[in-house]
């Protein structure tokens, strides 16, 4: 399991702590819940694309964002990120 370490001055700690009662729950909370976001967009757009090409769905959910990746229904950001700038450098914007 990846362990993702945040670094932050003593004025960014000062300011969480301000704004929530533990930083650490904060930022492991804030994490989460965009994996579930992020989570709940693969799976919905592996439905989709299964359902339009009749193919066999896998079982679970970590199955399924597997699968979502092997199909190449999704792709990482840094992926999608990398195509938009080779497309603007083809392009020469």
């Amino acid at each position: 399991m990846p362990e993702i370490k945040v670094t932050l001055t003593d004025t960014e700690n000062k300011c969480l702590e301000y704004a929530a009662a533990s930083v650490q729950d904060w930022a492991d909370n804030a994490l989460t819940n965009r994996a579930r976001i992020a989570k709940d967009e693969i799976i919905s757009a592996l439905v989709a694309h299964c359902n339009a090409n009749d193919v066999a769905m896998a079982v679970g959910e970590d199955a399924q964002v597997t699968q979502a990746f092997e199909l190449k229904v999704v792709k990482t950001a840094a992926a999608r990120d990398a195509e938009a700038e080779a497309a603007m450098a083809e392009s020469g914007e």
